[in-house]
């Protein structure tokens, strides 16, 4: 895995360690944040004398869809990470799976994202290589909600991306900020990524991994939707099926 300096956490921490520090630390709530719509808790976690922040989502505090399954968001969450993970973009922070103070959930890494930019601004960007990325990469997952405050721009210029919990559903539901490159021709390390992607979904260690976490048919959806991009070599555009952005959009 790649390393990578979270801001917010006590120490400079590899994907690793937040992981291992993630799904095997003591979770202890710190507050709540109100604005989420399912319950989000933060919390920091500890173990062996190293600590950080982090989100703790339980899924008994996820609110029912209408059109995902009730109970999965937190998987959701997890899987969007392991393709994030698999792409090499580092797009999601470490995100685990696990018992806490209120049960199963995603926990994960809290980023402090720098709150000079302006993130109106940034969706707007056309030139800014992170958040192409991310364009590809929310396509790959069907992300229904990509609003621009779920972006998490560092002072590198690295952008994380959170709140994955509606994506993976096997019908097209690709609903986002980010369509400034449709119709335009994918990034050649773009299409590599892809290639990847797709051996790694049809018989590879992602594939295993997101078939513990979603249905089998959302994980040959999401094959599906790789081999798509690879066969148009294109961004997508709004489908017209489904409204292409999310309100609010910020």
């Amino acid at each position: 895995m790649s390393t990578g300096d979270f801001s917010g956490s006590e120490s400079y921490l590899t994907d690793g360690d937040a992981l291992r520090l993630l799904g095997n630390g003591r979770l202890e709530v710190a507050g709540r944040l109100v604005e989420a719509s399912n319950l989000t808790l933060y919390c920091t976690v500890t173990l062996e004398g190293r600590s950080a922040a982090c989100v703790y989502k339980p899924v008994r505090g996820e609110r029912p869809l209408w059109d995902f399954p009730d109970g999965t968001l937190a998987a959701r969450e997890v899987a969007a990470y392991e393709v994030s993970a698999a792409t090499g973009w580092r797009i999601v922070p470490p995100t685990v799976y696990r018992d806490g103070p209120y049960g199963p959930g995603m926990c994960q890494l809290w980023v402090e994202p720098n709150r000079e930019v302006d993130l109106v601004a940034l969706v707007r960007s056309r030139n800014d290589p992170a958040l192409r990325r991310m364009a590809v990469y929310d396509a790959v997952v069907n992300n229904a909600d990509r609003k621009g405050g779920h972006l998490l721009p560092l002072r590198d210029g690295h952008i994380f991306g959170v709140d994955h919990g509606v994506c993976f559903a096997a019908e097209d539901k690709l609903r986002t900020v980010l369509w400034q490159w449709r119709g335009k021709p994918l990034l050649r390390e773009s299409v590599r990524v892809l290639a990847r992607l797709e051996r790694d979904l049809d018989d590879g260690p992602l594939g295993r991994r997101l078939r513990e976490l979603l249905t089998l048919r959302e994980v040959t959806a999401t094959w599906e939707r790789v081999r798509r991009l690879l066969d148009t070599g294109v961004h997508p555009g709004p489908s017209g099926d489904w409204p292409a952005v999310p309100w609010p959009a910020i």
